[in-house]
C-alpha cells in the first residue's frame, strides 16, 4: 500500500460546521427607531456583526427561547407538505438557492412546528447535508418515497421537476383518501348520531314514561316491556359498559398497531366487504401503479422502487404481496409475471403492465392504469353513498322509530281501556 493511501486511510474525516441558531435581536437603526427581528447565526457575535453591516447599533442578541411545553401549533399535515413541495419546485425553476427557498418559506409559514422544521431543514442544508439527506429526520412528514425521489432528483440534476412531480402525486393521493373516507365517515356518522339519540332515550326519555304508566297500574305491552327492560339494564350497568367500550377500543387499537397478524386480519375482512371491499381494491391498485410509475420515472431501479411502493399502498395485503413481487423481480421474473402469481391484481392490470414493459414504456402505462383506477373508485364512491342512504334510513327508523312505537303502545292500550 502506498504512502499517500496510508495516509488517505489514516485521516481523520474534517469536523462538520456547527449547525446554525436562531436568534432574536433589537437594534436601533440610523433614524433611532428601534426594531425587533430573528436571524439564524452560528454565534451572537456574528448577529452583531451583521446587523453593523447593515448600519444598525444592536443592543439585544440572544438565543430564541424554546416553548415551555415543546411546540406549540398544529401539527404538519399532508396538505402543507403538499404546498411546500410546489412552491420548493416553482422557486428552484426559477433560479433561487435552496437554502434561500426554504429561508422564505420558513418565514411565511402560520404553523409554528413547520417553521420549526424548515428552519431546521434549512440549517442542515446551509451546513453542507443534501437536501436527501436532512429530509430523514423528519420520517413522519417525508417518507421513504419522497425521500428517495428527492435524492435521484439530486443525482440526476432535476430536483425542481420531481419536486413538482411529488406535489401533483400527493394532491392526487389526498384527493382519493378525501374520497374514501367521504364514503366511509357518511354513514358512520349518521349512525353514530343515531345510536346516541336511541342511548338518551332509553337513559333518560324510557324511564319517565315508565314511572307514568306504573301510576296508572297497567301493565306494558311486550314490546315496550323489552325497551324498559333494556333500559333498566342500561341504568344498572352505565359504567361497567362504558370502561368495556373505552377498554375494547383501546385494545384492538393498540394490538392493531402492534400486531402484523391482526392488521391482515382487518384488511381481509375489510376487502371482502361488498362494494367497501371493492373501493379499497381499487385505491390500494391505483396507489401501487401511481407510486410505481413515478419512482420507476425518476429513474429508481425497479426492485428498490418496489420496495419504496409496498408502504404506499395503504394496505398490509397489497405490502406483502408487493413485497412478494419485489422477491420475484429481483431472482429474474418480468414484473407482469410476478404480479400474477400473487393473484390480486385484475388481467387488465396485469396485461397492461406487460405491454409497458415489450414495449419499454412501463412507467406510462402505470400512469394509465393508475389515472383508470381513480375514476373507478370516485364512481365506485358514488355508487356507495346512493345504496347507502336507504340502508341508513331503514337502521334509523329501526333504532329510533322502534323506540317511539314502544312509548306510543301503551298510549293505545289506556285509549281502548278508557
Amino acid at each position: 500500500m502506498s504512502a499517500t493511501a496510508k495516509s488517505l486511510k489514516g485521516a481523520k474525516p474534517a469536523p462538520r460546521e456547527n449547525p446554525l441558531s436562531e436568534f432574536v435581536w433589537t437594534a436601533t437603526d440610523r433614524r433611532g427607531k428601534t426594531i425587533k427581528g430573528e436571524m439564524a447565526a452560528k454565534s451572537a457575535n456574528y448577529v452583531r456583526a451583521e446587523l453593523r453591516k447593515q448600519g444598525m447599533n444592536p443592543s439585544v442578541v440572544k438565543p430564541k427561547p424554546k416553548p415551555l411545553f415543546g411546540s406549540a401549533g398544529k401539527t404538519v399535515g399532508p396538505q402543507d407538505i403538499t404546498f411546500f413541495s410546489r412552491q420548493m419546485a416553482t422557486m428552484m425553476a426559477s433560479g433561487v438557492p435552496m437554502v434561500q427557498a426554504l429561508e422564505i418559506l420558513a418565514n411565511g409559514q402560520k404553523n409554528p412546528k413547520f417553521t420549526t422544521m424548515l428552519k431546521a431543514l434549512r440549517n442542515d442544508v446551509a451546513g453542507g447535508s443534501a437536501f436527501s439527506e436532512a429530509l430523514k429526520a423528519y420520517p413522519m412528514q417525508f417518507n421513504e418515497l419522497y425521500r428517495n425521489l428527492v435524492k435521484a432528483g439530486e443525482g440526476a440534476g432535476v430536483l425542481d421537476t420531481v419536486l413538482d412531480t411529488l406535489a401533483s402525486y400527493l394532491e392526487r393521493i389526498q384527493a382519493l383518501k378525501g374520497k374514501i373516507k367521504k364514503a366511509l365517515f357518511y354513514p358512520a356518522g349518521v349512525l353514530a348520531v343515531g345510536l346516541i339519540v336511541s342511548l338518551i332515550l332509553l337513559m333518560y326519555v324510557i324511564p319517565q314514561f315508565k314511572a307514568t304508566f306504573e301510576g296508572f297500574g297497567a301493565e306494558l305491552p311486550a314490546f315496550t316491556q323489552m325497551y324498559v327492560s333494556a333500559s333498566e339494564f342500561m341504568l344498572a350497568n352505565w359504567l361497567w359498559m362504558l370502561i368495556a367500550t373505552v377498554a375494547g377500543g383501546f385494545a384492538f387499537v393498540l394490538s392493531y398497531r402492534r400486531s402484523t397478524n391482526v392488521q391482515r386480519t382487518v384488511d381481509r375482512m375489510l376487502l371482502k366487504i361488498p362494494v367497501i371491499g371493492q373501493i379499497l381494491h381499487q385505491s390500494a391498485i391505483s396507489r401501487f401503479a401511481r407510486t410505481l410509475a413515478l419512482t420507476f420515472k425518476a429513474g429508481v431501479p425497479l426492485v428498490e422502487a418496489l420496495d419504496t411502493v409496498a408502504g404506499a399502498t395503504g394496505s398490509v395485503i397489497y405490502d406483502e404481496a408487493t413485497r412478494k413481487i419485489r422477491d420475484d423481480v429481483a431472482v429474474g421474473y418480468s414484473l407482469n409475471l410476478a404480479m400474477k402469481q400473487v393473484a390480486l391484481f385484475p388481467p387488465m392490470v396485469v396485461q397492461m403492465v406487460g405491454i409497458g414493459e415489450e414495449s419499454g414504456a412501463l412507467d406510462s402505462m402505470l400512469f394509465k392504469v393508475a389515472e383508470f383506477y381513480e375514476n373507478e373508485v370516485n364512481n365506485s364512491v358514488d355508487a356507495l353513498t346512493s345504496l347507502m342512504e336507504p340502508f341508513i334510513i331503514a337502521v334509523l327508523g329501526v333504532l329510533v322509530g322502534g323506540m317511539v312505537i314502544a312509548m306510543y303502545l301503551p298510549i293505545f292500550k289506556l285509549g281502548m281501556a278508557i
